[in-house]
């Protein structure tokens, strides 16, 4: 998997700031923690599907977190275009 694609400035981290993205259309990629709760990640998969970008799945929240540079966990992330 990967993630060292997330070691760039044009990226979201976090459900809220991918689902903003993907509904103002400007998300290229997005990257999912698979152990994330599924009610919150079925919404995410299914937008990115409807807009047609592509999705990495990870296993951990924890290592999606520290691929983006936070200190915190992260569900979700993507990068912009």
């Amino acid at each position: 998997m990967p993630l060292n694609e997330l070691a760039v400035p044009a990226r979201v981290t976090g459900e809220k700031e991918v689902l903003r993205a993907l509904e103002r259309g400007t998300l290229r990629k997005l990257f999912v923690a698979m152990d994330s709760d599924p009610a919150r990640l079925a919404p995410l998969l299914r937008k990115a599907e409807a807009a047609g970008v592509e999705v990495e799945r990870t296993d951990s929240r924890v290592v999606l977190g520290r691929a983006c540079a936070i200190d915190r966990s992260a569900m979700a992330a993507g990068l912009l275009r």
